[in-house]
């Protein structure tokens, strides 16, 4: 296209859906593909001077061209079969090809326009035809056909033309006669078979072919035309082109002052994009296009056509092709993109990908990275890392080098892929070794985070052991140390480790590797570090570590071994009861509440060593309960009256050992203390005769409380008896009960064969009979009778062995 219009100027065009056909001033037309390129290697000979107008068939297979020249020339594409160049000897203005021109037997029609419409057909033998469709009205200028209809334009106006009826259907008159044809020329456009759109200089109108609904039509044509939309401009319209409801139109503007058009200055021509109404019209939008020469061309040199289905425009100027489509996702993430709306363009891209042609995804955010950096935008741009970069591994790695160039590693290390993609080891190492150096915190939260996998755990080890080389004291930096020992599998230089720190990661550390071996010789510094965290985990753990190696450690502490030992005794006594001995001294020492309940439960300590250090820290109730335990009962009972002066607990202590001379003891040693004697008369009376105590009290000594305790005596007596009498009337029951059991299974016991009879009255006895009459008696020597049949003296003995021999039965008494 460049190289045509550098030597020759376009006069019109004519487009299809395979190819444009470019017309020249020079009378040539060039075939080309809708990107400007020849698709034959040589122009249609056509024309010698200017081609006015160009029509191609519906299935592109010709083309009809005309020019002033007067010739009209059809060219096949394919065949040269209908091939025609017709010399009117006139100047022809305008011709429009039958749409179904490739047909065979259409009659290969064409209209011409000059000073009148001729239809042109092929008859018979190939002869050439003419008929004269309208004349008389000026030239015509424009010629369009769609369908059966065909429309023109000429000086007044436009008609239209009804191939079916034969019969023009329509005139539509122009509102401004004083226009200039041969200036403004009258644009006309097919949308459809039904729908003309007509531009004429400053006023646009739509209409619609239709067809008549009445019965009576013998005078009318059987269609008509509907004006639907109809509104002045206040531009000049140089071509007209349907986008859906809307209008494309190409609009010219002149500065001019005077009526004279030789000394009007052209203005820049604009696409505009309009929606029609009756008598206004709103503009969506409006491009000013770039045309070379735009100065000097007129609105006759503009032309505007278009492609059905695929929404592009071909603006025609004598210099310029311009190509007009309707914007695509491509457009609109362009345009987003100029104005940086990287986000938005990014959010389209996503969903319209399999539209884009120009863009991707993967370039529009690499283009808004680049701009948040410039911006300093950099947590913003790391953020959006995740969602650009995606599983890309060569593009983090880039980006990753990138942000160090500009010290920014920090900020992007939390959006670092960990898996799927993996990068290279060196890169999280790099990002790792930038928080070694400046953020120790963040360091030991990296190490903890990441997996191990992603980087190499040694390197770390010796970038960190060479910074403690210059600050071996940073306990942040021996617990990052750790933490790395931990992951390489060094467990015992971690431990040695969270020791010297006194970490509480200590314990876990223990239990989570089993390296329960690993700190037998370290009980006292768990001891040091958590005494409640040590126990439990030597207690639960006394088969890995045993409990003669841990008193071992501990004996120099004390006070540790007795929190051990007292644990050990609390899950089991029989645990470590070889060290009971010493855990007499250490309760005493360090938890004397709990020591009489030690000496209570165990039996393993020696008695005569822990009264001795009882004595010798006088703790009378231990020494009480263990003078009790050796049987010195009498010495024991002393000290709780002299030492301890407690009438309760003295009671409690004859109570519990329910001897009759303790009882005598302490009766005697409370005969001259009224409290003591109020005591025992409350508590005596189930163990002792009260009347003992009663008979050695002294006339005239005043207890305390007398009567009551008297009368809680007697109610206690009485209580006595009642329950010796209930316990009797329970025993003489029990004793009938058990009796009545007993004789019957001895007498389910006996064993009688069936079919016995009766001995007296001779009649059958069967087992059932044994098992649920009431008037059968066996005996043990296993003769039965009824009841009835034996004699009321002889109901004790069987009177058939009685009679045989004169012994008692099986058992002394009755042997029924």
């Amino acid at each position: 296209m460049s190289a045509i219009l550098n030597k020759d100027a376009a006069s019109c065009m004519a487009v299809h859906t395979k190819f444009l056909a470019l017309g020249t001033h020079w009378g040539m037309i060039h075939i080309l593909d809708h990107i400007g390129h020849n698709i034959r290697s040589k122009e249609l000979p056509a024309h010698t001077t200017t081609v006015n107008q160009i029509s191609i068939d519906d299935n592109g297979d010709y083309i009809a061209s005309c020019s002033d020249d007067g010739r009209v020339v059809i060219n096949g594409l394919y065949s040269t079969d209908n091939n025609q160049a017709i010399n009117f000897d006139r100047p022809i203005k305008a011709v429009a090809m039958d749409p179904m021109f490739f047909k065979s037997g259409s009659g290969k029609h064409f209209v011409t326009g000059d000073d009148k419409l001729v239809l042109n057909e092929k008859g018979f033998l190939s002869r050439h035809r003419t008929y004269v469709l309208h004349q008389g009205e000026g030239p015509i200028r424009n010629i369009k056909w769609k369908g059966s209809c065909i429309a023109w334009a000429n000086d007044l106006g436009v008609k239209v033309y009804d191939m079916n009826s034969k019969s023009r259907i329509t005139f539509i008159s122009k509102d401004n006669p004083h226009l200039r044809p041969e200036i403004y020329r009258c644009s006309l456009c097919w949308k459809d078979e039904f729908t003309l759109l007509i531009g004429w200089a400053d006023q646009v109108k739509v209409c619609v072919v239709r067809e008549r609904q009445d019965d009576d039509t013998r005078d009318l044509p059987k269609k008509y035309v509907e004006i639907v939309a109809m509104f002045q401009t206040e531009f000049m319209v140089c071509g007209i082109a349907p986008l859906g409801t809307r209008l494309v139109v190409l609009a010219f503007d002149e500065d001019t002052n005077s009526q004279e058009v030789s000394k009007a200055v052209a203005g820049r021509p604009h696409l505009k994009l309009i929606q029609p109404n009756m008598d206004f019209y709103d503009e969506i939008s409006n491009d000013a296009l770039s045309i070379r020469g735009f100065h000097g061309y007129r609105c006759n040199d503009y032309h505007l056509e278009s492609l059905e289905g695929e929404s592009m425009y071909f603006i025609v100027s004598p210099k310029d092709v311009v190509v007009a489509r309707q914007r695509d996702k491509d457009d609109h993430i362009q345009w987003l993109l100029q104005h940086a709306k990287y986000e938005e363009a990014m959010s389209a891209a996503s969903e319209f990908s399999k539209q884009l042609k120009r863009h991707n995804l993967q370039d529009i955010g690499q283009q808004f990275l680049d701009h948040l950096i410039e911006e300093e935008q950099f947590e913003k741009a790391a953020r959006m890392c995740v969602k650009i970069l995606g599983k890309n591994k060569d593009l983090w790695e880039s980006e990753v080098f990138r942000f160090a160039q500009i010290q920014q590693l920090k900020v992007i290390a939390p959006y670092l892929p960990q898996k799927d993609p993996n990068l290279s080891p060196s890169i999280y190492e790099m990002v790792m070794n930038e928080y070694l150096l400046t953020d120790h915190i963040g360091f030991q939260k990296l190490i903890k985070e990441w997996p191990t996998d992603l980087y190499s755990i040694q390197t770390l080890v010796n970038a960190v052991l060479d910074k403690l080389q210059k600050d071996g004291s940073n306990g942040v930096l021996l617990q990052c140390l750790a933490t790395l020992y931990t992951q390489d599998k060094r467990y015992d230089k971690a431990l040695h480790i969270y020791l010297k720190l006194k970490h509480k990661d200590v314990f876990e550390l223990i239990r989570k590797h089993r390296l329960m071996d690993s700190i037998v010789d370290k009980i006292v510094l768990l001891m040091e570090f958590d005494s409640k965290e040590a126990l439990k985990m030597l207690i639960e753990n006394i088969d890995r570590v045993p409990v003669e190696s841990v008193v071992n450690q501990l004996e120099a502490e004390p006070k540790y071994l007795h929190l051990y030992l007292d644990g050990l005794f609390h899950k089991d006594p029989h645990i470590a009861q070889e060290f009971h001995d010493r855990q007499v001294v250490l309760y005493a020492e360090y938890d004397r509440s709990s020591l009489l309940s030690f000496l209570r439960s165990s039996n393993y300590y020696p008695l005569q060593q822990a009264l001795a250090e009882c004595e010798r820290r006088n703790f009378i109730p231990e020494m009480v309960f263990l003078l009790g335990r050796m049987g010195n009962t009498k010495q024991a009972l002393h000290l709780i009256t002299n030492e301890l002066r407690d009438v309760d607990q003295a009671i409690d202590f004859c109570k519990e050992h329910n001897d009759q001379e303790l009882w005598q003891d302490l009766i005697n040693y409370s005969i001259d203390k009224p409290s003591f004697i109020t005591g025992l008369l409350h508590n005596i009376g189930t163990h002792v005769d009260p009347i003992i105590l009663i008979q050695k009290i002294q006339d005239g000594m005043q207890i305390p409380g007398l009567r009551d305790s008297l009368v809680r005596i007697l109610q206690d007596f009485n209580l006595q008896m009642s329950l010796r009498e209930g316990c009797k009337k329970i025993l003489i029951s029990d004793c009938f009960l058990l009796l009545q059991k007993l004789i019957k299974t001895q007498k389910r016991g006996i064993r009688v064969e069936n079919n016995q009879t009766c001995h007296i009255c001779h009649e059958r006895i069967t087992i059932r009979d044994l098992q649920y009459a009431s008037n059968v008696t066996v005996f043990f020597c296993h003769h039965a009778f009824h009841e009835d049949c034996l004699p009321a003296h002889n109901m004790e003995s069987c009177a058939i062995c009685s009679a045989q021999r004169r012994s008692p039965g099986v058992f002394a008494g009755p042997n029924r």
